[in-house]
């Protein structure tokens, strides 16, 4: 139990009807989970208005409600308490509720449209590596040092995020890495967390459908930085045009990364293949299993991080030669007849423009290069179109498929990319609904030596189609299609 009065500190209150010299249990924002004595914080979400369910938390036992405008009848003995953001009110009881838990460790924040995961996850990777109990907080899982928790979103919730970081100062975990999403931001999941730092990749074209703008895309990644302490740093990429955007109202150490600009860290490709390339970082060059220049800015982002954070140069640039690809973040493999089958997340414009730039830029001459892709249901359809057109521009084959549909026809959204192709491009393309039949196909299309992405959903383990998930993953799908065709 916690007095209320504690767990409200430090939130901004219009207005309060009852006592907040009460005890109560938990917080919650969703009304099924009220139980006797819990708090109710009445969030307007996307698809629904939490105020529409304060008489049931209340009939559920709630002692308190959060609200940005109180309901008609107030309950006695119920104590309602009026404020301008529910969200921000959220962020800031469950940091008092968990006794401020980012505190205790080094919180690291990634944003950018892409590499948050891949840059996340090696940085928790690299630090496990180095002998330090380290947490994470991604699209892919959650870690609390040695212990796996499953992942829902980008960012979770702000409840989930304060309850894993206070995990992670019971096991005396010392640096958590966290994606910190657009979505979060907006909606102050990062809120009163207390950051040592934050990472800026890149900003490219994505989420319109939810921010509407791209200025209003940027400006909300921008605050992770505008939000920093004076002791906390802010890297940024300078090579990104956003990049010193990024940098320009935050109080903190500002710090730059590139290949191409001036920067504080500085790096070079050097060589590339497929089973990797070698960087020269620093003055010092090394071998790395990971390939592309989106990789050779995420290694960059990682080594000034882990610089920044008190390791050794040259630890820092032998455990990021020891560094394995993240699932679906390029995860590739040869096939026995020498068909490459490549699985990577690019589910925005830019990253899949990266991805083949990539792939292209590995090709000896003879190969083709055939690319599965879809797009997201209930997304931002404006990207649509440019998928399309970037899919059937740079590769010899592009075979346009159901990615999650979520709510949408599959047909609809499979035009709408068939829209963004250039008339001399249209006999290169394919349109298959389903989206196993859509990897089988390219499989039997390719030769030896030829060269199969399978783009957008990377490491997701399901597809979502009219609210219904089945197990789906893209990895498995192509394994198995190619293992089959050598029987």
């Amino acid at each position: 139990m916690n007095l209320l009065k504690d767990i409200l500190y430090g939130v901004s209150l219009t207005a309060v009807s009852g006592n907040t010299n009460v005890m109560v249990n938990q917080i919650h924002f969703d009304s099924r989970n009220v139980e006797m004595d819990d708090v109710f914080v009445a969030i307007r979400g996307i698809l629904t208005d939490g105020h529409k369910y304060i008489s049931k938390a209340v009939e559920s036992g709630a002692k308190a409600v959060i609200c940005e405008e109180f309901p008609e009848l107030l309950v006695n003995g119920v104590t309602y308490l009026k404020v301008s953001n529910s969200n921000s009110a959220l962020a800031i009881m469950a940091n008092n509720y968990y006794d401020s838990p980012s505190k205790n460790l080094k919180l690291v924040g990634v944003t950018g449209t892409n590499g948050k995961t891949t840059v996340s996850t090696l940085l928790y990777n690299l630090f496990k590596n180095a002998g330090y109990k380290v947490g994470l907080l991604s699209t892919i899982k959650v870690m609390v040092d040695d212990q796996e928790y499953p992942a829902t979103h980008t960012t979770p919730d702000v409840l989930a995020i304060n309850r894993y970081l206070s995990l992670m100062n019971e096991e005396g975990v010392e640096f958590c890495f966290m994606e910190a999403s657009s979505h979060g931001i907006h909606q102050k999941r990062t809120e009163g967390l207390h950051f040592a730092g934050a990472i800026f990749t890149n900003l490219s074209h994505d989420h319109l459908d939810y921010h509407k703008t791209f200025a209003e895309y940027r400006d909300t990644k921008k605050k992770l930085f505008d939000d920093l302490p004076k002791t906390a740093f802010a890297l940024s990429n300078s090579d990104d045009k956003n990049g010193g955007v990024m940098l320009q109202n935050t109080k903190a150490k500002k710090l730059t990364y590139g290949l191409k600009s001036y920067a504080d860290f500085r790096g070079q490709i050097l060589e590339k293949q497929f089973s990797g390339q070698l960087l020269k970082i620093d003055d010092n060059e090394l071998w790395t299993k990971l390939i592309g220049d989106f990789n050779a800015y995420n290694l960059l982002a990682i080594y000034a991080t882990a610089h920044i954070l008190g390791l050794e140069k040259m630890e820092i640039l032998q455990l990021i030669s020891e560094l394995e690809t993240v699932d679906g973040r390029f995860q590739y493999f040869i096939s026995k007849n020498k068909i490459t089958a490549i699985v990577d997340y690019a589910h925005t414009p830019d990253a899949l423009k990266n991805v083949l730039i990539t792939i292209n830029a590995l090709r000896t001459g003879n190969e083709n290069v055939i690319t599965v892709v879809g797009c997201g249901g209930d997304r931002d359809k404006s990207k649509r179109p440019v998928m399309g057109h970037i899919a059937s521009e740079m590769s010899d084959q592009a075979i346009f498929t159901s990615d999650n549909p979520r709510s949408e026809p599959p047909m609809e959204i499979i035009k709408e990319m068939e829209a963004g192709v250039e008339p001399q491009n249209s006999n290169k393309i394919l349109s298959i609904e389903d989206r196993r039949q859509a990897i089988k196909t390219a499989c039997k299309l390719a030769a030896s030596t030829d060269i199969i992405l399978v783009a957008g959903k990377g490491h997701e383990a399901y597809q979502e189609t009219m609210g219904v998930r089945v197990d789906f993953d893209d990895f498995e799908e192509v394994q198995k299609a190619l293992t089959n065709l050598n029987k």
